[in-house]
This record gives C-alpha cells, structure tokens and sequence, in this order.
C-alpha cells in the first residue's frame, strides 16, 4: 500500500477529486494548507499598503491505494492540478506497512 500525499491550488480540489473518483479512489482526506516553496509567496496591496504574503494558500490531499495503483493516481494528480504556472504543487508516496478499518476490524488491503 502507499501513502499518496499531494498539495494543490485549492481550485483545482473538485477537478482532481473528480478524476480520482473516476480512476477508483473510494476516498481521501483533504485539508486547507498555507505554505511556500519556489514561488516564496507574493505581495498585494490592501487599502493602499502594500504587504507581503510569504505563505500561499494550498489543498493537501492524503489517500492509501494499493500499490499497484499508485503510479496511476499519481499522474491523474499531476495531469489534472497541472496549471502550467509556478505554484502547482508537489506529489509524495510513502509505503505504507498497516492499516485498519476501525469499524470493522478489517486490516491492510481490506480496509481501503
């Protein structure tokens, strides 16, 4: 099994869970990140003043799949966020060693 984790633009969630769904991802855990890398955040102007925003908004998107399916989620992740623009995000898979379904005591690969 692999831990899939994937950081987003936050419009680009309903098109990537769409694709995933499609691709036979049964769910995923998303949360409402702020971070930074090469784009190291922006400037805007409120009010007139000028400010720096050093961390930008993101999605983070976590999902177990089996191994077997792990490349394939990964480039559905990469085609479907792709904007073509700084900022896109990043893709990680981890091993995963255990998992348990914890209403039913199901383990591993049962309990995707």
């Amino acid at each position: 099994m692999k831990l899939i984790i994937a950081t987003i633009k936050p419009f680009k969630l309903e098109e990537v869970r769409e694709a995933l769904t499609e691709a036979g991802v049964r769910g995923m855990m998303v949360t409402e990140i702020k971070g930074f890398g090469s784009q190291s955040g922006h400037t805007e102007i409120y009010r007139g003043a000028e400010y720096a925003v050093n961390f930008v908004p993101k999605v983070k998107l976590e999902l177990v799949v089996n191994a077997a399916m792990a490349d394939e989620i990964i480039e559905t992740i990469a085609r479907t966020a792709k904007t073509g623009k700084i900022g896109d995000g990043k893709i990680f898979a981890l091993d995963v060693n255990q998992a348990m379904r914890v209403r039913t005591g199901e383990t591993n690969e049962d309990a995707l």
